[in-house]
């Protein structure tokens, strides 16, 4: 049993460190750089987001871009976004209005209100992201936009969240938010993009209107972004962004049980992924979970300590090298010393949802 168990540490181990090194796919590339302007839309979908627009918006007219106009969608809010929004588009020519109603008998109502801006939309250039989202330079819509060169029709960017030193919920909620940011920008450099974020997704209508838009997944109530994406995405057609002026980043949630219905919905879409996809992220969440459970168990019955000491102290050097490389770029740099506690915390949380989601499915998606 000892040597049984011993070789499958061994085993997983070695995944686990493979998939690190192949992170580096991401951590160590260099950004691509044109000098692309195609005039943008920049498209907001909100519902009842009233106080955020009012903050947020004003950061978006003040980008620095010659042609964009931006979308704000109503998404049948029950506060003040309607009028916010109707005061936005009387102070600036830029801004459009998409008003949708209540629709209950419309599955997908988020991708519904999605289509109806997009289909507002004057320009081909479509640049997403959400209500309680600031750009982090006013030169983000330039340096998303610049990506669409040649065959590329789907740039992906980085939403982080902002940050709260005194708060661990929010350092793990930006562990969890670097960590996928890693994974998908990393499976897109190795030529199998699998998703993106809708707080930073850019695509053009044309990639829109050729995949008929979300109509193969409007039965699944989230996954506008990822879904449309892990649909959409290949190896020609799709590129990363992550230099900081691209970065935007929204409202943390502020309490655990929020952000755990939050983190049940992202989740509950995983299972349409493809199949390669699932099988490289399931590969992956086992590795990290055999090797804690693996190494706890032979430190216990004190089976070759010093061996597993040694691998523990070279995998915590790689990930670390690794994490080191994309926290700096996606300026992340505060939560490299919490890394081992946020790890093991967001694996068990993350276990803990999938069987949630088992029982129950997650809500809509506000």
């Amino acid at each position: 049993m000892a040597i049984f168990l011993f070789g499958l540490f061994l085993l997983i181990t070695l995944i686990n460190i493979l998939f690190f090194i192949g992170y580096f796919s991401f951590a160590s590339a260099k950004e691509s750089t044109s000098n692309a302007t195609p005039p943008v839309s920049v498209i907001v979908c909100a519902k009842n987001e009233a106080e955020n627009l009012k903050d947020f918006i004003p950061l978006i007219l003040e980008q620095n871009y010659l042609n964009f106009e931006v979308i704000l969608v109503n998404d049948a809010s029950v506060d003040d976004t309607l009028e916010v929004m109707e005061y936005f588009e009387e102070l600036d020519p830029r801004v459009h209005l998409v008003n949708v109603q209540n629709n209950e008998a419309f599955w997908g109502k988020k991708k519904y209100a999605l289509t109806l801006g997009i289909k507002k939309a004057k320009n081909s250039t479509l640049l997403f992201t959400d209500a309680d989202c600031r750009p982090e330079s006013n030169m983000w819509i330039s340096e998303m936009a610049s990506n669409f060169q040649q065959n590329k029709t789907i740039v992906l960017g980085y939403g982080g969240y902002l940050k709260n030193k005194g708060s661990f919920l929010n350092k793990l909620i930006r562990y969890e938010t670097l960590l996928t940011a890693i994974q998908y920008f990393s499976f897109a450099k190795w030529g199998i993009p699998y998703m993106g974020v809708g707080r930073n997704l850019a695509y053009t209508s044309q990639e829109f209107y050729a995949q008929n838009g979300f109509a193969t997944h409007l039965h699944i109530r989230s996954g506008d972004d990822d879904l449309f994406v892990n649909q959409a995405g290949t190896k020609e057609n799709t590129v990363i962004t992550f230099n900081r002026a691209s970065i935007t980043r929204s409202i943390p949630k502020t309490d655990f049980s929020t952000w755990i219905l939050q983190k049940r919905r992202h989740i509950s879409t995983a299972q349409f992924y493809k199949k390669k996809h699932k099988f490289l992220l399931v590969s992956f969440f086992v590795s990290q979970i055999g090797f804690w459970i693996l190494l706890i168990s032979l430190l216990l019955l004190k089976i070759h300590w010093p061996i597993v000491l040694g691998i523990l102290i070279l995998r915590l050097l790689i990930q670390y090298i690794v994490y080191y490389k994309s926290a700096k770029k996606l300026d992340e740099m505060d939560l490299l010393w919490l890394i081992p506690f946020l790890e093991v915390f967001l694996i068990f949380t993350q276990l803990s949802i999938f069987s949630m989601n088992v029982f129950s499915k997650p809500t809509n998606w506000k």
